[in-house]
């Protein structure tokens, strides 16, 4: 009787390397859009930075023709981009012009479980009520968070910003990842891209003109890492991974972004990780993890188009 061989050790761990190279990526770019904003405008940098990756998008269709989208799916592209182009990036932007990039990220650990939560209503999923539990204790926690660090005077309006991001790319990543089983992996952030750029690059222009730019060099390096990595070929490992899959196991490979982020807030920037920081953030990752880990027992691993 032939035994089936078991899958190699290299192909079993593609998808989850792949997935992790993604969000190493992504995990530099709250740090480095800390340094950025200092001296760069935050709405120049959002549209500047996917006018960038966009160009970038644009050569990649030029060496590999790519399936065109269809009305529906240009607009879902649409919501991609508002949530992972535009939204995500301009709201984070803002934010870190007055919060220490440690504090943002402990907001933003809870992105893992409200993608999953904007994916259980988005596709009608029904996983039990741990999910609902994590998910509720998580969305709790980070406005006890945000009341301790401000005194309870209130939520700030950089944190505003950064619960809007947070909300944002969570349908950006959404859609995105629904859409990456139809397009293709990369296609679809680069499609996303493509099609802001009508908006994104006269903006861009618009704003070079009337708002003078930055004479810092680290400026301009740490807004060039945003354009070329978190918004381009982040997504290309993140989505490759994420097609490789399986998806419910890669997809938990975020949650270790905020672990990362923090270390390079403290590395890089000399953040330094208070108890109310170091705490809030594992909590709200441990939630996070919850949330994630209760979804993905009631699923099978969806097929991705690669």
């Amino acid at each position: 009787m032939s035994r089936t061989s078991p899958a190699p050790t290299s192909s079993r761990y593609a998808g989850v390397l792949w997935g992790f190279l993604g969000i190493l990526a992504f995990s530099f770019t709250l740090p480095f859009t800390r340094v950025a904003v200092e001296t760069i405008s935050p709405f120049f940098m959002t549209t500047g930075r996917a006018t960038l990756a966009a160009a970038f998008a644009l050569i990649a269709f030029v060496l590999v023709r790519p399936k065109k989208p269809s009305r529906r799916q240009i607009a879902r592209l649409v919501v991609v981009a508002l949530g992972v182009v535009v939204g995500f990036p301009l709201f984070t932007s803002l934010a870190l012009q007055s919060v220490p990039s440690a504090h943002g990220t402990v907001v933003i650990a809870l992105l893992p479980a409200v993608t999953a939560l904007f994916v259980v209503l988005r596709t009608g999923e029904r996983p039990g009520v741990l999910f609902w539990v994590a998910s509720i204790a998580g969305a709790a926690a980070v406005v006890i968070f945000l009341a301790l660090g401000n005194g309870f005077s209130g939520v700030s309006l950089p944190d505003l910003y950064l619960v809007l991001a947070v909300v944002l790319a969570a349908i950006g990543y959404t859609e995105g990842g629904l859409l990456s089983r139809e397009l293709g992996s990369w296609q679809t952030i680069c499609w996303a891209l493509i099609i802001s750029l009508p908006v994104m690059a006269p903006l861009t222009a618009i704003n070079a003109w009337f708002i003078p730019l930055s004479q810092e060099p680290v400026a301009w390096l740490c807004f060039l890492y945003t354009a070329v990595f978190s918004m381009f070929l982040g997504f290309f490992a993140w989505y490759r991974g994420l097609a490789i899959g399986p998806m419910t196991t890669v997809s938990q490979v975020q949650l270790t972004q905020p672990v990362l982020t923090l270390v390079w807030s403290a590395l890089i920037l000399g953040e330094v990780l208070t108890p109310d920081i170091l705490i809030g953030g594992a909590v709200i990752i441990g939630l996070a993890f919850t949330a994630v880990r209760a979804r993905v027992k009631t699923l099978q691993p969806p097929s991705v188009s690669k």
